[in-house]
């Protein structure tokens, strides 16, 4: 999947180099090179690790190919730009969990209200792991002298959420269980909470921290109250 995200197509899997027999007859192989995805994935790591330590503005390619161990020439055969590798880094931390969500929607055959509380329950997980913690402070510091960043965040992760609140809400309303009221137009009313409590971790979390275990419960307790068919 990496492979695609990049703005060129990676090289061919070269075959390991055949083993060969030392001195002493014992049989030794060469390590085994990387394939094209395996070799994307380790630098799209160290291009997260390098845009958290310095920001997007501070960091170079020949930076992020330095940390990943490999050439500077190396990395422009996968990345055209800092902005490729930024895209990619944002879709390799959030595409997996948005598959996972919507492999759960599509299998889902109970209470759409159990399915939202699951929904969102990934939603709270995902978000607020450290490393896209460290992609939305990079988007909320540096977005505004680099709008791709927002965009960037945006398409893969704030549309695609958009899009899968809208499916629960219409399979809420089909099954009898929600009305079809304001909630439907704004999807985003949905998940707001989340993104609160991922903004006050980069903010305010050193002077006053969350009970996330009530703050969830709160979320979902309000969310239903308003979606229940009355």
């Amino acid at each position: 999947m990496l492979a695609d995200m990049t703005a060129h197509d990676a090289p061919p899997a070269r075959p390991d180099p055949p083993a060969s027999t030392d001195t002493d007859g014992e049989i030794t192989r060469p390590k085994r090179r990387r394939r094209p995805t395996e070799r994307a994935a380790e630098i799209v790591a160290a291009g997260l690790a390098h845009f958290a330590e310095h920001g997007y503005a501070n960091t170079r390619l020949e930076d992020v190919a330095q940390r990943a161990g490999i050439g500077k020439s190396t990395i422009y055969l996968y990345f055209e730009n800092k902005e490729a590798l930024f895209r990619a880094t944002v879709q390799a931390h959030v595409t997996p969990a948005f598959s996972e969500m919507t492999a759960l929607i599509d299998g889902y055959e109970g209470q759409i209200a159990t399915l939202l509380r699951q929904v969102l329950m990934h939603a709270y997980s995902e978000l607020l792991r450290p490393d896209n913690l460290a992609l939305l402070r990079i988007i909320v510091a540096e977005g505004e002298r680099f709008p791709e960043l927002r965009r960037a965040f945006y398409e893969a992760e704030i549309s695609h959420g958009k899009a899968l609140m809208r499916r629960i809400l219409a399979r809420g309303v089909a099954s009898g269980e929600f009305a079809d009221g304001p909630a439907h137009a704004f999807p985003r009313l949905l998940v707001a909470p989340v993104f609160t409590v991922a903004m006050w971790r980069l903010t305010f979390e050193s002077i006053e921290s969350i009970d996330m275990q009530g703050w969830i419960e709160g979320h979902v307790t309000l969310l239903m109250d308003g979606l229940r068919v009355r």
